[in-house]
């Protein structure tokens, strides 16, 4: 058996796809290059896992930072759980596996240490350097596009970075639909726009239905597990969890997600779009009310918060002047820029590459960093 033989074993489940999956055939990268017996998206997932970004998904924060307590759950661990949920739905959809692995194990590279407050604070700091937002999903597609491998990016496949922008598990719809027409040239100029506009981020849709399916599952993976967070740590007791809620969904992790993918195949099977029966889009959307209340409004003291946005502010100043200075003993030289390719360095301001930096950075290496200036 040759190698053209052996791709094609590797590509013949896909004879056996739902006519709104996207076939290998259809993948397209912004640099065309030369296959090899892997299938695009499965290539992509190679590139992801391969990172060195990724390996720093094993210490960046979910919702709570610093607890003495090994059970709680680290960011790689909410990544593979979308990854799971997802390949699920698509399985049972006759969807494209690869595609959807690929886009959530990649979906929150772009993470800042410290979670969704790191990201508020970083976002904060953006505008009013940059004059642009600063959005978790917006810079995992610029991690592959211009940083990861020193500045030369991935060359992921646009079906891939378009579910990676797309992503946004903030935001909760009763249908997902796909615009299957999207183009490259679309997809990046909803990313540009996403610089300039939150509004802009809200509105974008996958191009693919496997984008669309990473998208809810990015909910139903952290909207149970983060009540088992909490109640791991006492902030939270199961029986406050509304009746109306539990009654639907259920009061633990395993019914909330059993009960979520199983009304999602019913209601999405051989359709080209993904739905929820209004009586579960409502009890989710009434369950991450409930967690914001009373989970994520409580994860951080106004104490640590501050503590936190300290660390931001001190350690962006610092580098941006180390560079401004050229101080090349500073960790911002010999632990980024001086690995960074020339395309990379001439294209990217100062401030830019600051942020970069600091975005990039895990939960304990940015508090070492900010211990090591005080």
């Amino acid at each position: 058996m040759n190698y053209e033989d052996i791709k094609q074993v590797l590509l013949k489940r896909e004879d056996e796809l739902s006519k709104y999956a996207t076939k290998s055939s259809s993948a397209i990268r912004l640099i065309p290059e030369q296959d090899d017996i892997r299938p695009p998206f499965f290539r992509d997932i190679d590139r992801i896992i391969h990172s060195i970004s990724y390996t720093r998904y094993m210490d960046k924060t979910q919702v709570f930072s610093f607890l003495d307590n090994d059970h709680i759950s680290k960011r790689i661990v909410h990544v593979q759980l979308v990854s799971k949920v997802a390949r699920t739905i698509g399985r049972c959809l006759n969807l494209n596996e690869d595609l959807i692995e690929a886009i959530a194990l990649g979906h929150d590279i772009g993470h800042t240490p410290i979670g969704h407050v790191g990201e508020s604070i970083l976002n904060e700091i953006s505008k009013e350097e940059l004059n642009e937002y600063f959005m978790h999903n917006v810079q995992s597609v610029r991690t592959y596009l211009a940083i990861d491998n020193n500045g030369l990016g991935k060359n992921l496949t646009v079906q891939v970075l378009d579910g990676i922008l797309c992503h946004n598990g903030e935001m909760l719809n009763n249908v997902y639909e796909p615009n299957f027409d999207k183009t490259k040239e679309e997809f990046l100029k909803e990313y540009q726009d996403c610089y300039q506009s939150v509004a802009a981020s809200k509105e974008i849709r996958p191009m693919t239905l496997e984008g669309c399916v990473v998208r809810i599952s990015d909910v139903i993976a952290y909207i149970g597990r983060d009540i088992e967070d909490a109640i791991q740590i006492g902030l939270l007791k199961r029986s406050e969890i509304p009746d109306d809620i539990t009654k639907v969904l259920g009061d633990n992790n395993k019914d909330i997600i059993n009960t979520i993918i199983l009304d999602i195949l019913k209601n999405s099977y051989d359709k080209p779009y993904i739905k929820l029966s209004d009586d579960v889009y409502h009890a989710i959307f009434a369950l991450k009310d409930f967690n914001y209340k009373n989970i994520y409004a409580k994860a951080n003291s106004k104490e640590k918060v501050e503590y936190y946005k300290n660390a931001f502010y001190q350690l962006y100043r610092k580098y941006f002047n180390d560079l401004e200075y050229t101080k090349k003993d500073s960790d911002i030289y010999q632990l980024f820029v001086d690995n960074m390719n020339e395309k990379y360095l001439n294209s990217t301001n100062n401030k830019r590459k600051v942020i970069d930096f600091i975005a990039g950075m895990t939960d304990d290496y940015f508090i070492k960093s900010y211990e090591k200036i005080k």
